[in-house]
């Protein structure tokens, strides 16, 4: 015998039905809880043979215990697809719940329930799964609530369906939308102003920021002047400077005026082979460092959430680098130095276009059929007419 069946009481005690019997089940009801819960399985009858925690397997004894434990809620009977009878063990504090259930319909109403976690379950559902009368239900969740055992919640799926949940549980991000509601609704204030910070950081991450004059505003030092007005003492002073002296500096004394551009601030992209592009697991930090959340706590996949739809809308996107994925601005040229982040523009960065994507063509569902006498084509397009205006 095992030495975890050695450690046990004897089989030999006093007859059935005393109190001595009762205590002699109730220790051999400790044992195998315990050694089912360490193994955590389910089990046959056979296999809670096989444990050697009943002395001599004793089947009529371990009936004695199963059923003890069973009536402790501590047990739960399950049967497989064959029809096979098996048990699984439950958590004492649960059990301690089950046991609160007065009635044999609160103790159904209540495991539905609690089977279904943190998704809860609809009362019309626990009805037509229980076939049990509305009153009934009706007065099985009455009590159960009163005993704090259920809760009511709205789930954001199913706002007009009366739900219940186990009262321990926190409802599951699928019920309640996860951080992107508050009170059931989607909080689009905070969406945006989390994807404004996170587009803001991901800018300051990729591209640098440069300042610059255009070419045509250089002044008379330069190397190489331009064609211009010649400005300095007569005869010189109004003239325009011949073809033939355009490879030669002007002399100190004149100044080309060509309308000068004012320097330009400007973000440029970053060399290729730079490997500090932000991914989802630095924004993540950022976000939960900054305080932007508040009492809400982001995953790393709800940050991705947020990344993804920032990629949806060609504001970033994604660049694998040494092994991993970070995240850059689209057009990090078109894209403005001041920060987006808390800004109060309704436009948001400027999405880079082109005459190709604005023609039907770029975007034209049936490009591969079209050809000039074919079904479609350019004389026919009814795209071409429609974006000329001249349908």
């Amino acid at each position: 015998m095992p030495a975890a069946a050695a450690t046990t009481p004897a089989a030999a005690g006093p007859p059935e039905g005393s109190e001595a019997a009762a205590a002699k089940i109730d220790v051999w009801k400790k044992v195998l809880y315990e050694r089912c819960k360490e193994l955590g399985e389910m089990f046959s009858q056979d296999d809670l043979l096989r444990l050697d925690v009943i002395p001599n397997r004793d089947l009529k004894l371990l009936i004695d215990v199963v059923q003890a434990l069973s009536n402790d809620k501590l047990f739960i009977t399950m049967r497989d697809a064959s029809g096979q009878v098996l048990w699984k063990w439950r958590d004492a504090q649960e059990a301690h719940k089950y046991k609160q259930c007065s009635t044999d319909e609160q103790v159904m109403v209540y495991s539905l329930i609690d089977d279904s976690g943190g998704d809860g379950i609809w009362s019309q559902t626990l009805q037509k799964r229980l076939n049990m009368h509305d009153s009934v239900l009706k007065n099985a969740l009455k009590h159960l609530q009163a005993k704090n055992l259920i809760a009511p919640f709205k789930n954001v799926e199913h706002p007009n369906k009366k739900m219940f949940i186990k009262a321990s549980i926190r409802p599951s991000d699928r019920a309640t939308g996860g951080p992107w509601y508050t009170d059931q609704n989607l909080d689009e204030a905070f969406i945006e102003e989390l994807q404004r910070v996170v587009f803001d950081y991901i800018k300051r991450q990729s591209s640098y920021h440069s300042k610059h004059g255009d070419s045509a505003g250089r002044s008379a030092t330069a190397k190489m002047p331009q064609k211009g007005v010649l400005k300095g003492s007569a005869p010189e002073k109004g003239k325009k400077r011949d073809a033939r002296d355009m490879d030669e500096p002007p002399s100190k004394a004149v100044k080309i005026s060509t309308g000068s551009i004012p320097r330009k601030d400007t973000l440029l992209p970053l060399p290729a082979g730079y490997t500090g592009y932000p991914t989802v697991r630095d924004i993540a930090r950022l976000l939960s460092s900054s305080g932007i959340t508040n009492n809400t706590i982001l995953s790393e996949e709800d940050v991705k959430k947020l990344v993804d739809v920032l990629v949806w809308d060609n504001l970033i996107e994604p660049v694998r680098v040494a092994g991993r994925t970070g995240y850059r601005v689209s057009r990090v040229a078109k894209q403005s130095v001041e920060s987006w982040a808390g800004r109060e523009d309704s436009d948001g960065p400027q999405i880079y276009t082109s005459p190709y994507t604005e023609a039907p063509c770029g975007r034209c569902p049936v490009f591969d059929l079209c050809e000039e006498g074919g079904p479609v084509g350019p004389s026919n397009c009814v795209y071409f007419q429609k974006w000329l205006e001249l349908d």
